[in-house]
């Protein structure tokens, strides 16, 4: 039988170690993030930091016991060599945050859930150290059908697969550090309403935090306060590898005020997911589109971004796969480029802002785009749109470029105005072909168009 006491004389010890280094500011931040009275300290069960042999079956034998005790677990400062551990229903799992880590052993994975309602990580950090993991997982780190999982104040590293995969789980993923995965850091698949905030996710090799479902449908997770940078696309592809946050088949999903940089291809990417909210997030030097609301979507809201460096600004398109209606407005997009990161076979690179259907473009800023500040339309893809309010400067080929094919849409461009467009401020392109001369002035009209009160300085 196990012995049992409350975990204050084993946190003296723990907190002597750490002392040093953080003074008091660690204690309490301990004591805040979990209560920890009757907890059961993992040494006097015989699991001590830095041991040579593998601590697995000992650990796993505490889980089971405090799972069936309904007891919170404690792992002072220290590295533990494990492997293959299941958590179990309401397992709650304490350490030190950035000092209590759990060194996978290589023999298949780290740490596993599944079939559970409530399942807790506080303070752990997981250190894959790039061994291999068995075929059965996708993860360092693996939950699928837990209700509730929280954790908070993590580390995940050395995965050589996805940092931390959820799969149908809800819960919450936050103020954890993610880094070094060789697939996503974070892979959410089919959840249900997941929080995933103030976290850092970095040195990836395939995504950041990636939100997919099996078939489209609500999913309804919040992406928010996160920090996204380095992030790779060692699989290749053309969009389905490479982005910071990425949704796929999620509807009614939040991402907001995230810091997404130095991605090979989007910052943020919506792939068929409806009803996206995109606001308030800063994406610097995106190796394709910054933003991405593309395929068969119905409702995406764009607005208050900030994009500086890449080759693409925004994109809102594929009407021909359903893609349509939204919102881009407040938006700034800066210092654009023709290179993308493959040979692009339809409107190429270097352009601010291209929409497609059913969309009001307001109140944008668009500096330093190569190619066309806005693009309304691809040939006759191009569906009720309002583009007004906006301000474009220094744009290489025109100023707003609209689609004069035939059965092209509405189109109402009005109140923009235009500067350092020196090969035109609004021009006709049939494809890629320019195929009118200035627009603003009136001088040419096409009955799909609607352009007044515009300015060209």
């Amino acid at each position: 039988m196990l012995r049992r006491r409350t975990v204050m004389m084993g946190l003296s010890s723990a907190f002597m170690a750490i002392d040093p280094l953080r003074p008091a500011l660690a204690k309490a931040q301990l004591l805040a993030q979990a209560d920890l009275r009757g907890a059961i300290d993992a040494g006097e069960a015989g699991i001590l930091p830095g041991a040579t042999d593998n601590q697995s079956r000992k650990l796993q034998a505490l889980i089971d016991a405090a799972a069936a005790s309904g007891q919170p677990i404690f792992l002072p400062a220290g590295t533990y060599r494990v492997s293959n551990i299941e958590l179990r229903e309401g397992t709650q799992l304490s350490g030190v945050p950035g000092l209590t880590l759990l060194s996978y052993g290589g023999e298949g994975h780290l740490i596993s859930a599944r079939d559970l309602k409530h399942v807790s990580l506080t303070g752990i950090s997981l250190d894959g150290a790039n061994r291999w993991l068995g075929d059965y997982t996708e993860a360092l780190a693996a939950f699928r059908g837990v209700s509730d999982v929280r954790i908070s104040d993590c580390t995940i590293s050395g995965s050589r697969k996805h940092g931390i995969q959820f799969e149908r789980c809800g819960g919450r993923l936050e103020r954890s550090r993610i880094t070094g995965a060789g697939g996503a850091g974070v892979m959410a698949i089919e959840t249900k309403a997941m929080a995933f905030s103030d976290n850092e996710i970095a040195d990836c090799g395939n995504g950041g935090i990636l939100v997919h479902r099996w078939t489209k449908g609500e999913d309804g997770a919040m992406v928010t306060g996160n920090r996204v940078t380095r992030i790779g696309a060692r699989d290749g592809g053309t969009g389905q590898n490479g982005n910071g946050i990425n949704l796929f088949r999620a509807d009614n999903v939040m991402v907001s005020g995230n810091h997404v940089s130095d991605c090979a291809f989007s910052a943020i990417r919506a792939n068929s997911a409806s009803n996206a909210t995109i606001s308030g997030n800063q994406c610097f030097r995106s190796g394709e589109a910054a933003i991405y609301a593309e395929f068969s979507f119905e409702g995406a809201l764009i607005a208050d971004n900030l994009i500086d460096g890449a080759a693409c600004g925004i994109l809102v398109v594929n009407l021909d796969q359903g893609g349509r209606l939204a919102s881009v407005t407040g938006n700034i997009v800066r210092n654009l480029s023709e290179t993308g990161p493959y040979v692009h076979d339809g409107a190429g690179f270097g352009f601010g802002i291209a929409v497609e259907a059913d969309t009001v473009v307001s109140g944008n800023v668009i500096e330093n785009a190569p190619k066309w500040g806005l693009m309304l339309g691809w040939g006759p893809y191009l569906h009720n749109i309002v583009a007004t309010s906006n301000v474009i400067r220094k744009a290489g080929r025109a100023g707003i470029a609209v689609s004069v094919v035939e059965g092209s849409g509405d189109v109402v461009i009005s109140g923009n105005i235009i500067s350092e467009a020196p090969a035109g401020a609004i021009l006709g392109y049939r494809w890629n072909d320019k195929a009118t001369g200035e627009l603003i002035d009136g001088k040419e009209s096409f009955p799909h168009l609607t352009i007044e009160g515009n300015r060209r300085s």
